[in-house]
């Protein structure tokens, strides 16, 4: 079944549809643009979205609490309220279009905005720039397409470099790429030149064709020990598929 929202002016029209237990959103097209398990609207059910969560691996796990993620497109708000619900941290999401907002608090659970949870209708590109958020992101995950899902809405090495700004000095952004080979490589110099080739790690693809890439504001090399006992912890503690990941994660860069 499907619920259709009036449209906004130049804004895609925002509609959900229900697959037996799993309800999905979409921007005036077939494609998914976010998914939710009605009957575990916390949890993450899409992998690429699970994946989103790699900056984990390098967290110090006592002390995600205390920290600030931030989210740039809120989707069906998966992210926004597993970090939210799940982690218990300060989360910030920033959207375009209000609609998605509402379709989230109405059919997505998302909760109302609170002491540790804040939605801000912006366009990200201007939004990161303001000063308040410099330097005060842990985690910023980067999910911005539009309503065909061809290519990322902001993908350029200046806007990298704002992302990169946001974060803290052990921060990490991750970054959804879905397309064509040519078009993640060319996100991938762009990241590059933000970043330095040292911040990069990558996941393989999908079966559905998303790519995972994470960068580090201070580039390390924890051992393959030392992310297998993290892993291992993280996914006790909040049942992601954290050692399968490993599997499938590595730097970009030898």
């Amino acid at each position: 079944m499907t619920r259709k929202k009036e449209k906004s002016q130049e804004l895609p029209e925002v509609s959900v549809s229900d697959d037996g237990e799993v309800r999905h959103l979409h921007l005036g097209t077939p494609w998914i643009q976010g998914s939710m398990r009605v009957a575990e609207p916390f949890e993450l059910e899409l992998e690429y979205v699970q994946r989103m969560m790699a900056w984990l691996l390098f967290a110090d796990l006592p002390q995600v609490s205390k920290g600030h993620a931030m989210q740039l497109g809120l989707g069906a708000g998966a992210i926004t309220k597993f970090c939210h619900k799940k982690l218990r941290i300060c989360t910030t999401a920033i959207e375009l279009n209000p609609q998605v907002l509402a379709v989230c608090r109405q059919w997505f659970k998302l909760p109302p905005d609170g002491p540790k949870l804040r939605v801000v209708l912006a366009d990200a590109a201007q939004e990161i720039k303001n000063p308040m958020w410099q330097g005060t992101v842990d985690a910023l995950a980067v999910d911005l397409y539009d309503h065909e899902a061809a290519a990322p809405v902001l993908d350029s090495a200046d806007f990298y470099a704002d992302c990169r700004a946001l974060l803290t000095d052990t921060g990490c952004m991750t970054v959804n790429l879905f397309g064509r080979a040519s078009s993640f490589e060319r996100s991938l110099q762009s990241m590059a030149a933000a970043f330095g080739d040292k911040a990069l790690w990558a996941f393989k693809p999908t079966r559905e064709g998303n790519t995972v890439v994470l960068a580090q504001k201070t580039p390390t090399r924890p051992k393959r020990a030392e992310l297998d006992v993290q892993a291992q912890a993280i996914q006790a503690r909040w049942d992601l598929p954290t050692t399968k990941w490993l599997r499938a994660f590595k730097p970009v860069a030898a």
